[in-house]
């Protein structure tokens, strides 16, 4: 399974990108379509009336759609986090990193 073991070993980084956002924010990065369960409801809908009959009847009725099926949405779990991660907060494994670990001093950065 060298191919496998390879492309796993690439992608690293991606494949493990998941711990750098808060423990708490894990269970709704697991999903594995948030677009389509929202558009879902207009799916549905869509079929039943046999499309809207024009762009902007359907842009409307999306709209509306999509609207009230926000009141259903679960919320995100620590919402004060949501700040921190679109800030550029560092987190690893989960947790939040105060201060980065210092990266060691070379020769050439002593010498100056």
């Amino acid at each position: 399974f060298g191919k496998a073991v390879a492309k796993v070993v690439d992608d690293l980084d991606e494949l493990l990108a998941f711990y750098d956002f808060p423990a708490e924010h894990w269970v709704h990065l697991r999903t594995t379509n948030p677009i389509e369960s929202t558009f879902a409801t207009v799916r549905h809908r869509t079929k039943v009336t046999k499309g809207p009959g024009s762009k902007a009847a359907g842009l409307a009725m999306a709209f509306k759609l999509i609207e009230a099926a926000q009141q259903r949405w679960r919320a995100v779990n620590a919402p004060h986090l949501v700040a921190l991660v679109r800030a550029g907060a560092r987190f690893e494994r989960g947790k939040l990193v105060e201060r980065p670990t210092a990266e060691p001093l070379t020769s050439t950065a002593t010498a100056a």
